[in-house]
């Protein structure tokens, strides 16, 4: 049974015109604790509040806990609406057994959809309404043994809080800027590439900063070892448009299995527009731009949906994405998507889940 302890101090609530992404967080978040003897166990609502850790907590020294991102929407009608969340939770779970977080005992589904149900109704108010705007959520799982060993933790708390959002991107779907990173890395096949875990961004953040000093938004991943198949672009899936067809990087453990990226997949196969998951040389990129055969290039994700890329840029030589403009194929995704996580078309895969 959830028990829910309510705040007495509400947090004020910011402007929901002027959101930015991530930076507010609502009055109350989720906690459940592990345990070898008792397995997950005590799940509560509290007051959002920081947390207690031993300074010797071995997530702070090996860096065990993962992570996911989803988002509640509330629809025109007053609904507030998930999409394909039992996706988000099985993921995490599939994220702890490449972590060894707790490998033997996964979260239960229920549970951890009850949980987020829970917290989301009691903070239902910190919903915004305005076009384009959302509650972001972030669950996380985090190892507390304190102990300096390098070993699988015993011990671990899992926590989701809530942040009303904007766009992720200031660019919002006006078509990113993308420089491609030749000396960094994300991941490496065997590695935890595959799992969403802090580890993997936080390696990311050195080319970022070199990126925006250039004036770039992001930048595009190639593979760890040859630095010549393209892999993610920043921290979404990317997809690439080649003489009318969708291409995609296959996902072979370095990738992270983005539930956007198969979204996108699936409604693609359903308007019967061709889907290649395959390996993407960049000199496949530079060729198709040069030959006017690279019709788009947007990512997918989570906080984006679709950002549109009107510009890569590989060694400083430009390459230019239709013009600069969003392509007739990123924006019926995103409309389509939107349209469906905001329950104002259809949902003919069952994807949304109401609160």
């Amino acid at each position: 049974m959830i028990t829910v302890r309510r705040t007495n101090a509400p947090r004020p609530k910011p402007d929901m015109s002027q959101l930015g992404f991530g930076q507010y967080f609502t009055d109350h978040m989720f906690l459940l604790d592990y345990d070898r003897a008792r397995g997950w166990h005590d799940p509560r609502v509290v007051p959002y509040g920081p947390l207690s850790l031993d300074p010797a907590s071995m997530v702070l020294h090996y860096g065990q806990e993962v992570f996911e991102g989803l988002k509640a929407y509330r629809a025109d009608d007053g609904r507030v609406l998930l999409f394909r969340p039992l996706e988000n939770i099985r993921r995490l779970n599939r994220s702890d057994e490449r972590l060894c977080i707790a490998s033997i005992a996964p979260i239960d589904e229920q549970l951890f959809l009850e949980g987020l149900k829970t917290l989301i109704r009691l903070d239902i108010d910190w919903i915004p309404n305005l076009p384009d705007t959302s509650l972001y959520i972030r669950p996380f799982v985090i190892a507390t043994d304190p102990y300096l060993g390098v070993r699988a933790s015993n011990t671990y708390q899992f926590v989701i809080i809530l942040s009303p959002v904007g766009a992720y991107y200031p660019e919002g779907l006006d078509p990113v800027r993308i420089l491609i990173e030749t000396e960094d890395v994300r991941a490496v096949k065997g590695g935890t590439g595959q799992a969403k875990c802090g580890g993997n961004y936080a390696a990311t953040i050195r080319a970022q900063d070199r990126a925006k000093v250039k004036g770039y938004t992001q930048v595009l991943w190639l593979d760890g070892v040859h630095r010549r198949y393209i892999e993610e672009v920043g921290t979404m899936n990317v997809f690439l448009v080649i003489d009318g067809t969708v291409v995609t990087p296959p996902l072979e453990g370095s990738i992270l299995p983005g539930i956007t990226r198969d979204s996108v997949i699936r409604l693609l196969k359903s308007w019967g527009i061709p889907v290649e998951e395959r390996v993407i040389a960049i000199d496949e990129l530079t060729a198709a731009a040069q030959n006017g055969r690279l019709d788009e290039a947007f990512g997918s994700g989570t906080a984006a949906v679709i950002s549109p890329i009107g510009e890569f840029n590989v060694d400083d030589t430009l390459i230019p994405v239709n013009n600069g403009q969003i392509g007739p194929l990123a924006q019926r995704l995103y409309d389509e998507l939107t349209g469906i996580q905001w329950g104002r078309i259809p949902d003919p895969f069952g994807w949304v889940m109401e609160v």
